[in-house]
């Protein structure tokens, strides 16, 4: 005989199906409400004040620095224009032909050729002869080359009668208004 044993599991019980429970249940009575707290609500005020307050000065110190930036700025425009109108003044005053003119004033002469001395003896060499009382050299001749940044010197201050000097503002001229527009010429 052949045993064909054949292995059964045991059945085991069903359990009853379960119907889920519904969450939402009706209210008999209202839920007791808490009382917000004093404290983080005046927190909470309170970090928005400093908020805005902070926005506030850093927006006064940014405007503040902006004011202080285009007043330096105008500064350093100003003293770039008086340092180019000064040094073209000097461009001016130290040519050779106003030099010229000056040293002429003063009653200098140019000398004719060179003399040497010799430090170990004494010697002089070249002519040694001084210069004659007349230039050879006329700075306001007819060689003079006309240049646009010689100036004339301002007249010496004048006197005042208890011997003090007084100094003159000249008047300086000043670019039209442009309250009406660009200027412009008027045309017929």
């Amino acid at each position: 005989m052949s045993l064909n044993a054949v292995v059964r599991k045991p059945v085991q019980p069903v359990a009853p199906e379960r119907t889920p429970q519904r969450k939402l249940q009706p209210v008999t009575q209202p839920a007791v409400r808490r009382k917000p707290k004093l404290a983080y609500a005046l927190v909470a005020l309170g970090g928005a004040l400093a908020i805005g307050a902070a926005q506030i000065a850093l927006s006064l110190a940014i405007t503040q620095d902006s004011f202080t930036l285009a007043s330096l700025s105008s500064q350093q425009r100003e003293l770039n224009l008086k340092t180019q109108a000064l040094q073209e003044e000097l461009t001016g005053v130290s040519s050779p032909q106003v030099l010229a003119g000056n040293a002429a004033g003063l009653g200098m002469v140019v000398a004719g050729s060179p003399s040497y001395l010799r430090l170990s003896d004494g010697a002089v060499f070249g002519t040694g002869v001084g210069a004659d009382w007349t230039s050879t050299v006329n700075p306001a001749g007819v060689g003079a080359v006309s240049n646009s940044l010689i100036v004339e010197p301002p007249p010496p201050p004048a006197e005042a009668e208890d011997g003090t000097a007084t100094t003159e503002q000249p008047a300086q001229e000043l670019p039209p208004s442009i309250t009406d527009g660009l200027p412009s010429p008027t045309t017929h």
